[in-house]
């Protein structure tokens, strides 16, 4: 029997599975080990569900494939995307306390190791399968972009920025944040970005910003 082949006695005594419970939860977690540790290939059912702590009957149930596992992983995870950030997408003072606010809290959530993590198992994958690129892409940089745009947008309105393609300056805005630092920390080629290195950081590509949309 392939060890990617579940136990049809084992799935007939399972539970049936609800919209989220506990083993669920329980699952992705254990699934979310393997696939950071393993990357998609190197990852199996027998050793997610070993990780998860349950049967492969039950593991199987819940998820009929390695392939829909990852897929869930994956609509959860983004979740948690660095760019939803609506809540701090408000004005609360000058355009660069703004803008270096906005950057900062949008860059110490990118190079966080769980999310770098997260980076890496998609990147991994994404060639295979770039249904799950496209899915971490659109709910991440697209939405971040139209968001921050929409801010920008209104900045504009106010006479602090030039008018200008709004999303395009968005997306600049975001890579000068982590301008070297995202990919230092993808290519584990140094320690994890320090508060001091962010701050560094997120305030030249304030200056940057401002010195090309500023008015």
């Amino acid at each position: 029997m392939n060890s990617n082949t579940p136990d049809m006695a084992a799935v007939a005594e399972a539970p049936a599975p609800t919209t989220d419970n506990a083993k669920r939860r329980q699952i992705l977690d254990g699934a979310r080990t393997v696939f950071r540790a393993k990357g998609f290939d190197g990852a199996s059912m027998e050793v997610i569900a070993k990780e998860a702590g349950v049967s492969k009957g039950t593991l199987y149930v819940y998820f009929n494939s390695k392939e829909a596992l990852f897929e869930a992983l994956i609509q959860e995870e983004r979740l948690g995307q660095p760019e939803r950030m609506q809540e701090i997408l408000i004005s609360q003072s000058d355009i660069e306390t703004d803008l270096k606010r906005i950057g900062r809290n949008y860059v110490m959530k990118m190079v966080r190791p769980e999310k770098i993590s997260t980076l890496r198992m998609v990147i991994g994958a994404a060639e295979k399968f770039p249904q799950f690129g496209e899915l971490v892409y659109e709910s991440g940089p697209c939405r971040g972009r139209r968001e921050l745009g929409a801010f920008i947008q209104e900045r504009v309105t106010k006479g602090d920025l030039r008018p200008c393609d709004t999303e395009l300056a968005a997306g600049q805005f975001f890579d000068l944040c982590v301008s070297g630092l995202l990919r230092r920390s993808l290519l584990n080629a140094g320690p994890q970005p320090n508060s001091g290195e962010v701050d560094q950081n997120v305030n030249e590509a304030v200056k940057i910003f401002l010195a090309a949309y500023g008015r």
